[in-house]
């Protein structure tokens, strides 16, 4: 696959009302290497980006974490990012993805179609 050297944009998702509305520039990712199905890249911060940092941040230490409950707690991060961010490849918008930004390093997986998820509703 030849994503090595595409761009791909992370913006504000329709909707949110904040600092990283709708369509702003949150950052871009220059993608260096492709281990199906994580592509990573160079994260080059935008305007719009102290808006969500915290997020991410917070995002990758509860991945880090092994203890009770910490995936409940990481779900609930993930889904805010999910609501406040879009991810839009060189062809426009995927339909969902995980994405995960340390400094000046991203990593994602990607999908024109939403993810199937293992969830159950109590």
């Amino acid at each position: 696959m030849g994503f090595e050297g595409e761009t791909w944009h992370v913006r504000g998702a329709p909707g949110t009302g904040e600092r990283a509305g709708a369509g702003a520039e949150i950052g871009e990712i220059l993608i260096e290497g492709a281990d199906f199905p994580w592509l990573s890249g160079r994260f080059r911060a935008g305007p719009a980006y102290g808006a969500v940092r915290d997020l991410f941040a917070r995002e990758l230490a509860l991945a880090e974490r092994d203890d009770a409950g910490h995936w409940a707690e990481w779900e609930t991060v993930y889904a805010e990012i999910e609501r406040r961010v879009r991810l839009v490849s060189p062809d426009g918008p995927v339909a969902e993805f995980l994405l995960h930004i340390e400094g000046d390093r991203a990593w994602f997986r990607w999908s024109d179609e939403t993810f199937e998820r293992d969830r159950t509703d109590g």
